[in-house]
């Protein structure tokens, strides 16, 4: 199974959540704070399922909320994307 990328969570955040008209995602945001770029906790959960339907991961509230920057929901949702192909 491919990994997340940047680009994956921007298509997914903009499909899910909208885009602030104001706000530039169209570059780097890897470190840029989901805040920053006009995405909230709700906004998160709400693109928790579209990330669960295309990566087969479900990521917990609590870890979900703590994911601060892309790069961090990356990070967090290629690590059980490993370990599960690890595990299998």
């Amino acid at each position: 199974m491919p990994l997340m990328t940047v680009d994956d969570v921007r298509r997914i955040l903009v499909e899910c959540a909208g885009a602030d008209d104001s706000i530039d995602i169209s570059g780097d945001i890897a470190d840029v704070p989901f805040e920053e770029l006009g995405y909230d906790s709700l906004a998160l959960m709400e693109s928790a399922a579209q990330i669960s339907q295309e990566f087969g991961v479900a990521v917990p509230d609590d870890e979900l909320v703590e994911a601060a920057t892309p790069k961090s929901l990356i990070d967090l949702v290629n690590g059980f994307l490993t370990a599960g192909a690890t595990a299998a």
